[in-house]
């Protein structure tokens, strides 16, 4: 079952539960099911929302499109977890069924407050000409996990000076007050953020927009997202419409982040540095984060874009999360690191150490489908070295250091089943030195690469043949040395 996407408004109680079931058998069937990633039991997943701790137990909610692999009808879904690597699905959290979201319901963020959790977030509605008109809206969770919406928007109509492409709430609290960023585009079609602001979180008041110096970025801001870390503040978003500069902005729509002072609230003004892209890979949209008890920032973002098909939508799904981040700051730069939580999936350690010249090399225990690899080259006086893994005769992934371009590259040329190649088959960019540590959490249809510590990050979808499981080490034009350690994920 496959509903065409003229019908993609259609409500999941309109379909009967033997076209749901046919769906999810068909799903369940897909080699590209993944194995530790967060993933829907059907159709299409997008925008990670609400990301929170709440009554002991991390909740994150997700953009939902249960009927098929396009974006349709929009749910919140729910799932939660007491580890941040063994999620639990609770169910749909948020239905389109009001005035206010009959369209869908559409991203937004969360808060605790006096006991209970406040879901923000944007209603979307067409009118008979299909014309968008968004609202403001609010949910209550109480502790026993029930979710009672407020039976009318808290904002009904979009600012005077923007579009009806106003959306995205994210929610935090300073002092007594509740504020909110919110992703907008200006009448005159390019991209901004507005600032919202309550004391009851029932109530809004449009404070105005945030003075940037981006003021030409691109035709639309999604998914905006600011908080503090060490006496700074920091701005994540995800612009569309920016043109490729060099190795940057290649993707379709982007996503990153500017830092500097912060937030002037009074001012509305937010004086800051050049923006920096979040991720150098492929498949890396709409982060969203959220501080735990700990006093960690956590980032999660929806590995894939819009507007881009998948392999797996031929099974009726499509799209995943990332791995949760813990962010740090260094010098003016977001660090992104893979919680240590994750570790408690590693299983049947191997190790490698060896001297590579001019050879592409495979080592016994180092092979597979799901796992963690980290390893470490020290350059020699190799023009390239690197990693293939997910490969098999005819396929490969590359992650690999070119010494010449001084450059880290990921390759999905050959990586299976072609995505997006309009938009190319290579991610780059330049980086320090020429020895370097790649962590790499491969699953059956991703990857995501830690270089040097979370110094950057790459993150794609593959979709290779399930025969393609060799992992090897490589050096051309010279020799490289490296050591390797892997875990299996199963």
């Amino acid at each position: 079952m496959a509903l065409p996407r003229g019908k993609s408004y259609i409500r999941l109680d309109q379909v009967s539960q033997e076209d749901i079931d046919n769906l999810i058998i068909r799903v369940n069937s897909c080699t590209w099911r993944q194995t530790f990633h967060i993933q829907p039991v059907s159709g299409l997943l997008n925008d990670p929302n609400g990301f929170c701790f709440y009554n002991g137990e991390y909740h994150l909610y997700y953009q939902w499109h249960p009927l098929g692999p396009f974006h349709g009808l929009k749910y919140w879904y729910h799932t939660k977890s007491t580890d941040l690597v063994n999620w639990t699905n609770v169910g749909i959290a948020i239905k389109p069924d009001e005035y206010f979201d009959s369209h869908g319901a559409y991203s937004g963020s969360a808060v605790e407050h006096n006991g209970n959790l406040y879901l923000l977030y944007t209603g979307n509605t067409r009118d008979e000409n299909l014309v968008r008109h968004p609202y403001l809206c609010i949910a209550v969770m109480d502790e026993d996990g029930n979710i009672i919406k407020s039976k009318k928007s808290v904002l009904n109509k979009v600012p005077e000076g923007y579009t009806e492409h106003f959306r995205d709430p994210k929610l935090w609290k300073a002092d007594d007050k509740f504020y909110a960023v919110i992703g907008a585009q200006r009448t005159d079609k390019t991209g901004g953020v507005c600032l919202l602001s309550s004391s009851d979180l029932l109530e809004w008041k449009f404070e105005g927009e945030l003075a940037t110096n981006l003021e030409h970025f691109g035709f639309m801001w999604e998914c905006p997202d600011y908080f503090e870390m060490d006496d700074k503040g920091i701005l994540i978003f995800s612009p569309q419409g920016l043109e490729p500069v060099g190795d940057l902005y290649q993707n379709i729509y982007q996503a990153g982040y500017v830092v500097g002072e912060k937030l002037d609230l009074q001012r509305r003004e937010l004086i800051h540095g050049d923006f920096i892209e979040l991720d150098r890979g492929f498949d890396f949209y709409a982060p969203h984060t959220m501080k735990d008890p700990g006093g960690r920032r956590l980032m999660v973002a929806w590995m894939g874009l819009p507007e881009i098909e998948y392999p797996s939508d031929i099974n009726g799904w499509a799209n995943c999360l990332t791995i949760m981040r813990e962010l740090s700051l260094r010098d003016g730069k977001l660090i992104q690191k893979p919680v240590p939580e994750l570790q408690s999936l590693r299983k049947n350690k191997v190790e490698a150490a060896d001297i590579i010249r001019d050879e592409n090399k495979m080592v016994d225990g180092f092979s597979g489908v799901t796992y963690e690899l980290v390893c470490e080259f020290e350059q020699g006086d190799a023009l390239e070295y690197g990693i293939e893994f997910r490969a098999g005769a005819e396929e490969k992934t590359v992650i690999k250091y070119d010494a010449i371009q001084k450059k880290i590259i990921l390759d999905r040329t050959l990586s299976g089943k072609v995505i997006g190649s309009t938009y190319g088959t290579e991610r780059k960019c330049r980086i320090a030195g020429d020895s370097h540590k790649f962590q790499l959490f491969v699953d059956s249809s991703s990857v995501e690469i830690f270089v040097d510590d979370g110094e950057e990050t790459f993150t794609a979808r593959i979709f290779p043949d399930i025969r393609s499981q060799e992992i090897r080490f490589y050096a051309m034009g010279g020799s490289a040395e490296f050591k390797a350690v892997k875990w299996d994920y199963l």
